[in-house]
């Protein structure tokens, strides 16, 4: 007989942020049922889970304001990293469409939240002086442009080989100039790429 799968982590923390969430509206004044649940309520329940905190913020007046590493303890109050909060909104708003409620109304997901969310991240980068922009994920266009400074990049030696090799193609202009061009290989498949020269996306 197999052993039951046990949750992952982050299932087992879904469950209890949900469960957090099932008390605080059974203990709403008056009590709250989730279709009733609006970015209001979510907004209220962010507010006292952050007084629960262990991220020490500094207040403007403190002197280690905007300091990462604080040489010493300060009395500025403790709240919840606006990373923990942002999982944990992630977390409700999957388990709310798990429990079925609809994609549309999920209150979670409103701009109110999301503002919410973006101040908290704003207020504590320049409070710790941390700053949460990660790093930028590189897109298409960006593939397209490094594909084409690693092609300009190239010895002029290699660049002449290469030339050679390759069967004569036709070059065309179009509304973005020098661009594209179809090489024809003996399979008859067309392969597209992008031209020598200034290229604009």
């Amino acid at each position: 007989m197999s052993e039951p799968v046990r949750p992952s982590r982050y299932e087992s923390q879904k469950r209890r942020d949900w469960r957090a969430f099932g008390e605080y509206l059974i203990n709403h004044r008056p009590p709250l049922s989730l279709s009733r649940c609006s970015g209001a309520h979510v907004l209220e329940f962010l507010r006292h889970v952050d007084r629960s905190g262990k991220t020490r913020v500094h207040v403007a007046t403190c002197p280690f304001f905007g300091c990462p590493n604080p040489p010493a303890p300060c009395p500025c109050p403790l709240r919840q990293a606006w990373g923990s909060l942002d999982s944990l909104v992630g977390r409700l708003r999957a388990a709310y469409e798990e429990s079925g409620g609809p994609r549309e109304s999920n209150p979670f997901a409103t701009r109110a939240v999301r503002l919410y969310l973006r101040g908290i991240r704003d207020a504590q980068a320049r409070a710790r002086g941390i700053s949460y922009k990660g790093k930028k994920k590189k897109g298409k266009k960006d593939k397209v442009a490094m594909e084409l400074d690693e092609k300009t990049e190239r010895p002029a030696e290699l660049m002449q080989e290469e030339t050679q090799d390759m069967r004569p193609f036709q070059a065309f202009s179009g509304q973005f100039g020098m661009g594209m061009f179809g090489q024809i290989m003996a399979s008859d498949t067309v392969l597209y790429g992008v031209g020598i020269g200034t290229y604009r996306l």
